[in-house]
């Protein structure tokens, strides 16, 4: 750097980098930097640190967001590990969402997040950034911004939660709290034990021990090479997460050296092996919405149909609640990711690029042979023997609908049943426990108008049980929405269904009393009414699509995509898709 060390002044650079990027327009780029320099100076800063590669790290941590309780801890270890390499750490706020404490649902603002991670990337000089997030939408929110931004970034996760204890019993959120609150709703157990189990379901800071949406994040961002290998599966308060933290400052230096910019790690073969491990882990459904739309922000469209066809050849191996037995800290003692990278070999792009520099094979070999556990299975012996989503298609649903098969009641997957249909959210509250509403176990709930549009998407697929019926021993009901549902709940539930029912498509027009079809096995979901008379519904009864006159939620409402588009902003994707995938391998 030319510099009059007298002055303070100085030349911008033919190809700024650190503190020279992206100067403030005043019209007079040297002053802009004079100004930049003395202002950072204010801080302390010497003109020596102020000549090193500038890594950004996005600061999530909030008293609204325990699941980012550590965000302090790993802030300094990033830190440490981005001057050891020879870097400047330089932390900024973002938005942070938790999924408990954001009205009406973190879906509604994990768009607006990732616009914020996006434009705080692009405004402020930094030569890579290290994004820390966790809970379920900061991470699919980061990477979305990223995507976008363009820079060299890397993940960082907070980690999951320990696991607490009930009477003896290991518990952890989030799978054990649907658990227990569905044993008071039946009137299994009392007032005083659902409050004893509520100080135990959560034992510390971090994500929900489970393979819930977070856990399911973390897993496919290593998957997709946007995180450390080894990075997803450590607890938040452990040594071994703040290890992880300090070689994800390092890894950022090299990364801004090198350029390594998020296009040429989030390749179409990259997110083919993102969904061969979502599907693997038994994964959240929610995982499908959130990869479509990180993958969209790259120009590269999610073929539903070819994802369940990789579904039919990839199973469950991770014995995790919900789908299997055990939590995330047995996951990360089985090895953790590399552990299901192995079995999965045969099956990924091992040429895929990582943040490391390294690919994916690569990685794999550095990570030497596993050892002998029982969390994850061996591909010839899985928990389940096909992937844990499947995609359905029929009258229902033309543009399709998912379904947790891994954590579904196989008794229901095949089934014909009547439908009690929910108008709403409201009107399912109004109903669900009256003892005057009239069904049975072997009917078919219909909750409509929780779609993008209708409602921002809440997590309100996971329909409860009618409280007679709770009360009489019924466990699992075929449940259809969409919505969406926690990767944490289990059952046999029906989500996504696409057109949603607010903009018009089929499930507008479900009365009660059809009759409903559901066959995983045939991938088909049917309602057993005909054309005609749909469209005699639709025509007596058109949808009003919801409309807002101002802020945020006019921007929402008015440029939201459906569920198979990843429930993004229209004008946050490229004009064209450049790629399609999964490919059909055998066109190869």
């Amino acid at each position: 750097m030319s510099e009059d060390k007298k002055s303070g002044n100085s030349k911008p650079k033919d190809d700024p980098a650190g503190f020279h990027k992206g100067l403030t327009s005043y019209g007079d780029s040297g002053f802009s930097l004079f100004l930049r320099k003395a202002f950072i100076k204010g801080a302390g800063f010497t003109d020596n640190s102020l000549d090193r590669p500038v890594i950004g790290i996005a600061n999530t941590g909030s008293a609204f967001n325990p699941c980012h309780g550590n965000m302090p801890q790993l802030i300094e270890a990033v830190k440490r590990g981005v001057m050891l390499a020879g870097g400047l750490p330089m932390d900024f706020p973002t938005i942070s969402i938790h999924e408990s404490f954001a009205s009406p649902t973190s879906m509604y603002l994990r768009n607006l997040m990732s616009i914020d991670t996006e434009e705080m990337i692009r405004a402020q000089p930094m030569d890579a950034v290290v994004m820390i997030g966790g809970c379920d939408k900061t991470v699919p929110a980061q990477l979305m911004g990223a995507a976008s931004a363009g820079i060299p970034a890397i993940q960082l996760v907070t980690g999951s939660m320990l696991t607490g204890s009930h009477r003896s019993e290991r518990v952890g959120a989030c799978t054990d709290c649907r658990r227990y609150w569905g044993k008071y709703r039946a009137d299994e157990i009392d007032g005083e034990e659902i409050a004893d189990v509520n100080n135990q379901l959560v034992a510390s800071v971090g994500t929900c021990s489970v393979m819930g949406t977070a856990s399911t994040m973390a897993c496919v961002t290593e998957a997709l090479g946007m995180m450390l290998p080894g990075g997803a599966a450590p607890a938040a308060v452990t040594a071994d997460r703040i290890r992880v933290a300090e070689r994800t400052g390092a890894t950022a230096v090299a990364m801004a050296i090198s350029g390594l910019t998020p296009d040429k790690i989030m390749t179409g073969k990259a997110f083919e092996n993102a969904l061969r491990v979502l599907l693997a882990i038994g994964g959240s459904t929610n995982g499908i919405i959130h990869l479509t739309a990180v993958a969209g922000r790259m120009g590269i469209e999610i073929d539903l149909e070819r994802l369940d066809a990789l579904g039919r050849e990839t199973p469950v191996l991770i014995d995790l609640k919900p789908s299997g037995q055990y939590y995330m800290e047995d996951f990360h003692h089985a090895g953790g990711m590399h552990a299901l990278l192995r079995e999965l070999k045969p099956l990924l792009h091992l040429d895929a690029m990582t943040v490391t520099g390294r690919t994916l094979g690569e990685e794999l070999e550095a990570a030497g042979p596993g050892f002998k556990q029982t969390v994850v299975r061996p591909f010839g012996d899985p928990i389940y023997p096909q992937g844990g989503i499947a995609v359905l298609r029929g009258n229902l649903a033309p543009g399709g609908a998912i379904i947790k098969q891994s954590a579904a009641d196989p008794v229901l997957m095949e089934h014909e049943g009547r439908a009690v249909v929910f108008e709403n959210l409201e009107d399912l509250a109004a109903r669900i426990d009256d003892d005057a509403l009239d069904v049975t176990a072997d009917d078919i709930l219909v909750l409509k108008h929780i779609g993008p549009t209708g409602a921002s998407m809440p997590e309100a697929g996971y329909i409860p049980i009618p409280k007679k019926l709770a009360r009489a021993g019924v466990k699992d009901m075929v449940r259809i929405s969409d919505g969406r549902m926690s990767g944490t709940a289990a059952g046999t539930i029906v989500l996504h269904v696409t057109p949603e029912a607010a903009i018009g498509g089929p499930l507008a027009y479900v009365m009660n009393g059809d009759r409903i079809r559901l066959s995983v096995q045939q991938r088909a979901i049917g309602l057993l009414v005909s054309d005609a008379e749909l469209a005699a519904r639709a025509k007596a009864n058109p949808v009003k699509t919801p409309s807002a006159e101002r802020g945020y939620r006019k921007l929402f409402l008015s440029t939201v995509t459906q569920a198979d588009k990843g429930v993004d902003f229209d004008f946050l994707r490229p004009a064209a898709m450049t790629e399609r995938i999964p490919r059909d391998r055998t066109k190869d």
